[in-house]
């Protein structure tokens, strides 16, 4: 049965004649009354009036899709605010708390790189984060990648004689590492290294991560010289050579504009599948990196798009540059600039060009959004094609947009645990990805196990959902059966098919790794679809690496279990105090009740529960409370 349009637009046009034309926030709900949008406006009956009524501003493409989002509305509602800067606070905490599919969110599930220098540690050093806090600590970053954050900081060790140990190493060594041998460094951890020396060089780092590196090659020069009017020639050639080494950094530096100032350049692409948000990242002048953001499925306009970006970005950014150019300004372009100066501390200016420089700057961000989104939806449709092969060669009903995978991992029975990795059209979703401890089965029995998890997974009726279009389990025949009735005894038989993959036996003559379906003897045979096969592989190297990673942790985790964790009196602090007096197990084992009395923290009672239980294992349980 068709639905009737012309009775849910009617509805709507008496809706909207109720409607304030103060501003505020409004919320559109689905026939399930879940939220798909919120947005918000100046004013609320012009702007929920302009999604009904034909748009001339937008591509025929678009107008197609917002017609087919706004029919998914079956009802909405307003909240009236004071201002609009009430409306613009409102909006952002229910896009939070609610998460609606159809509005502008930028998702944690990818944290990039960025450095981090904490400049309360009298000797700081550069560490890679991936979460920026707000500790007073300098950030530098984000990075596009773990390659291009690796690199720099390779180029700043090489330059820059930052020490290079971790806080912990720092405090317990004794003597300098190979970095200071080699004039890579000072060695503040075990020498007297002068404070203002070592600020200097901070100060340079900052310089340079900060993208003022023909600044920093000023600085430097003018060292040189006068150590060179010194006679200090020594001196003056390490600053020569590091003039050079900085010089080769700035050539691979695109400069792109005249002024040196620092500024975000946003560019914007749209389609009928998903919208692209280009940031080209300029600092004194050169473009230092580009990150692309996307997102499937908005009812935006590129406005709204823009001013929701601005929002969400910034809001925990490392460092915002005082201008921030756009291709389109959102309505709330003051709005949003007060916002911005209110992190920054000072004044942050949101600028659509109309020529200029400027506006050729907005045109490249927007050409690099253009380009993404092109090799982005050929990706896609790569992705897609490969997926309905996939349906075809395994006689599914449906094309396998879900895929899961399951391995179970162990060590001579010890430390069994599982991992579920989810593929998601063709991609990993690694935020799906599930860790099980194994709880009942005998952990030495791999079948028990797998349907323990899958139980785990799969048993809980509607909690469980969604389902996978394909659940795949590595190993052979015997893994298929198992999962196959754990299935069958969970009635979902009708819901997933399940296959298993087996690796090939080079042996027997096997050129190819073997996959099979329930209710079929022989191997699925992949011949001419090697990329269909090679999908599956992958798929199961990534369950595979994922449930080894968490095995290794757990086997780490029990054999840095000290014999003290066990001994009643012993907590963190009198273990570390203990550790640190004798400095090994050994020590501690081979002490008298006096030595280990003398110890801060430790008393008679405590004294007594170490030298017992260490000295006779099998009385560790007979010891004193």
């Amino acid at each position: 049965m068709k639905p009737n349009f012309e009775h849910r637009e009617s509805t709507m046009e008496g809706e909207l004649s109720s409607v304030s034309s103060r501003p505020g926030v409004y919320v559109m709900k689905d026939a399930n009354k879940k939220i798909i949008y919120v947005g918000k406006a100046q004013n609320l009956k012009k702007r929920l009036a302009s999604y009904f009524t034909p748009s001339r501003g937008r591509s025929f493409a678009l107008d197609i899709k917002t017609d087919v989002l706004l029919r998914k509305i079956a009802h909405f509602e307003t909240i009236i605010t004071s201002t609009e800067k009430e409306a613009l606070i409102l909006e952002s905490n229910l896009i939070k708390r609610y998460r609606p599919r159809y509005n502008v969110f930028l998702k944690d599930d990818k944290r990039y790189p960025s450095l981090r220098l904490d400049v309360n540690n009298p000797y700081p050093s550069l560490t890679i984060v991936r979460k920026v806090v707000q500790d007073d600590a300098l950030y530098f970053g984000p990075f596009s990648s773990s390659a291009s954050v690796h690199k720099t900081l390779k180029v700043i060790h090489k330059t820059f004689k930052l020490r290079k140990c971790k806080t912990k190493h720092f405090k317990n060594r004794s003597r300098p590492c190979i970095n200071h041998q080699m004039g890579m460094c000072l060695a503040p951890c075990c020498l007297d290294v002068e404070k203002r020396t070592y600020d200097n060089i901070i100060k340079e780092v900052v310089l340079f991560l900060k993208g003022r590196t023909p600044d920093l090659i000023k600085k430097i020069k003018k060292e040189m010289i006068a150590a060179a009017k010194r006679q200090d020639f020594e001196r003056a050639a390490l600053l020569r050579d590091k003039i050079f080494a900085l010089e080769a950094t700035l050539e691979k530096q695109v400069a792109v504009t005249g002024d040196f100032k620092d500024r975000d350049i946003l560019g914007i692409a749209r389609s009928y599948e998903l919208s692209i948000i280009t940031v080209l990242f300029i600092r004194g002048g050169f473009l230092l990196g580009t990150r692309h953001f996307s997102f499937p499925e908005t009812m935006s306009t590129d406005g709204d798009m823009i001013g929701a970006f601005i929002r969400q970005f910034y809001e925990h950014a490392p460092y915002i540059p005082k201008e921030v150019l756009v291709p389109v300004a959102p309505e709330d372009s003051s709005l949003l600039s007060e916002l911005l100066n209110r992190i920054k501390g000072e004044k942050v200016s949101i600028r659509e060009p109309k020529r200029g420089e400027k506006k050729r700057l907005v045109n490249m961000s927007s050409q690099n959004a253009r380009s993404h989104l092109k090799a982005l939806k050929a990706s896609i449709e790569t992705d897609t094609r490969m997926l309905m092969r996939l349906q075809k060669r395994l006689k599914t009903d449906r094309i396998p947009w879900r895929i899961e995978c399951i391995d179970v991992s162990s060590m001579a029975g010890k430390d069994t645990v599982a991992g579920i990795v989810v593929f998601e059209k063709g991609n990993p979703n690694p935020s799906l990805y599930r860790k099980y401890n194994i709880k009942t089965a005998n952990p030495k029995d791999d079948y028990a196990c797998m349907s323990e998890v899958l139980k785990r997974r799969y048993g809980k009726k509607e909690k469980s959902k969604p389902y996978p279009d394909i659940l795949m389990v590595d190993g052979g025949k015997g893994q298929l059966n198992i999962a196959v009735s754990v299935i069958l005894s969970l009635q979902l038989e009708k819901d997933f098919q399940v296959i298993s993959i087996a690796k090939k036996d080079e042996k027997k003559g096997e050129r190819q790794d073997k996959v099979y379906r329930a209710g079929q003897v022989n191997s699925i045979h992949f011949e001419g679809k090697g990329d269909v096969l090679l999908f599956l592989e992958r798929i199961r190297d990534e369950a595979h690496r994922f449930a080894i990673s968490f095995h290794r942790k757990r086997r780490t985790h029990r054999m840095m279990h000290s014999a003290l964790d066990s001994i009643p009196g012993i907590g963190k602090k009198r273990k570390a105090a203990l550790l640190k007096h004798f400095k090994s197990m050994k020590k501690i084992r081979a002490a008298t009740l006096e030595e280990l009395n003398a110890v801060p923290g430790i008393n008679r009672k405590v004294a007594e529960n170490v030298n017992r239980a260490l000295s006779n294992p099998d009385a560790r349980f007979q010891v004193s409370a």
